[in-house]
């Protein structure tokens, strides 16, 4: 079967890449519908944005109340605004929440349906336009085909598809990464670091989506614990935005594996950051994981100068591994229990969490395939 690989209509990357996107933005539409969050108003992104617009002759709306993780309830909030404001195309600004959140609002723009009612369903129908800018370098959103959505009534994520969701224009510009603080910086940099190892050892890596998962590992294993030191460290921010990028075209097209599929249910039920629950969770999925794809992490070792050519494949992935306890040590990631989650809370919730994780479909990927009764293991171990 031939593969199939797609990604952003256009990439604008580097110093100044929004206003040299300028051509770009005035070709989506006659007025933008900005989706981002507070702080971004606070730091002042949100008036570069109004101004890289302004410039082109583009009309605007500020939707600024993505707070947290996005929720079927912002959409709709953001969906009242977007057309109240009679808009015609969208713009992301932030994290993968705020971009997330843009792209649920798209799919949502032209047709009379709830957030919900995308689940487990290919989104197809026709959307407005989208650019996504990028503040952090991490989720890969502007990347992706995908956008997940906590439902609020039944406390799960909902992880939506179609590839209408793929932004038109990704805009790379490392100057909005430089005000990340240190504790985001690691988060999202080890949520690139999860996208571009399960990328490579899904079982459905592709030659392409290997080319980028390899060269983000690379570029993150050497340049996020520089980008964590030294937050206004240029070449690391621009590194970090690149390999965000590389990772997110890696898996939207050879998708994710066991860790999200476990990060998810953990994020839908203690509010923990997505890139944090994933750095939680990579050591144990990963060691589960290497058994069935020993070739793909030895490979990866070698490649990132973890493993000599003298190790056995064996040796050389669990070198790998190693590599990536070292990072997360570095990174000072928290415990489940050192961010305050109770034992006896998270252990009576564990088999909801683990049936959440095989609803997604994402363990599914794993060359070494999970049960139930593994996933809840590996959740016993975290706590």
């Amino acid at each position: 079967m031939a593969d199939n690989f797609i990604m952003p209509g256009r990439i604008v990357s580097g110093k100044d890449a929004l206003f040299e996107a300028g051509p770009y933005l005035k070709s989506m539409g006659e007025k933008a519908l900005i989706v981002t969050d507070p702080m971004m108003t606070e730091l002042g992104n949100v008036r570069l944005v109004e101004e890289a617009l302004m410039k082109n002759g583009v009309e605007f709306s500020v939707f600024d109340q993505i707070t947290g993780e996005p929720t079927d309830r912002m959409i709709e909030k953001a969906l009242h605004s977007y057309i109240e404001g009679k808009c015609d195309f969208l713009l992301g600004l932030g994290g993968g929440s705020a971009i997330d959140s843009m792209k649920a609002v798209a799919a949502l723009a032209e047709r009379k349906k709830k957030i919900t009612d995308f689940m487990g369903a290919s989104i197809e129908e026709k959307v407005p336009s989208m650019i996504a800018v990028p503040t952090t370098a991490g989720t890969g959103s502007e990347a992706t085909q995908f956008t997940i959505i906590t439902d609020t009534v039944n406390d799960v994520k909902m992880l939506l598809k179609g590839s209408v969701l793929m932004p038109d224009v990704a805009v790379i510009d490392p100057d909005f990464t430089m005000t990340a603080p240190p504790a985001i910086t690691a988060f999202t940099g080890l949520d690139a670091l999860c996208h571009s190892v399960e990328a490579y050892t899904s079982r459905k890596a592709q030659p392409l989506s290997d080319t980028f998962a390899v060269s983000a590992v690379k570029r993150i294993l050497k340049w996020l614990p520089v980008a964590y030191r030294e937050g206004k460290n240029l070449k690391a921010r621009e590194e970090m935005a690149l390999a965000a990028l590389e990772a997110g075209i890696a898996f939207n097209n050879a998708s994710v594996t066991l860790i999200h599929g476990m990060s998810r249910p953990i994020g839908a039920l203690y509010h923990i950051p997505h890139g944090l629950s994933n750095a939680m969770l990579l050591e144990n999925c990963l060691e589960f994981a290497l058994p069935g794809a020993v070739n793909r992490f030895s490979e990866l070792a070698r490649q990132t100068g973890s493993a000599s050519e003298k190790d056995s494949e064996r040796t050389a992935a669990e070198k790998f591994l190693k590599k990536l306890h070292e990072l997360t040590c570095e990174l000072e990631i928290p415990t489940l229990s050192e961010y305050g989650v109770e034992r006896e809370d998270f252990i009576e919730k564990i088999p909801k969490m683990a049936k959440d994780a095989l609803i997604s479909g994402s363990p599914q990927n794993t060359r070494r395939l999970p049960n139930q009764q593994d996933i809840e293991k590996i959740y016993r171990t975290l706590i």
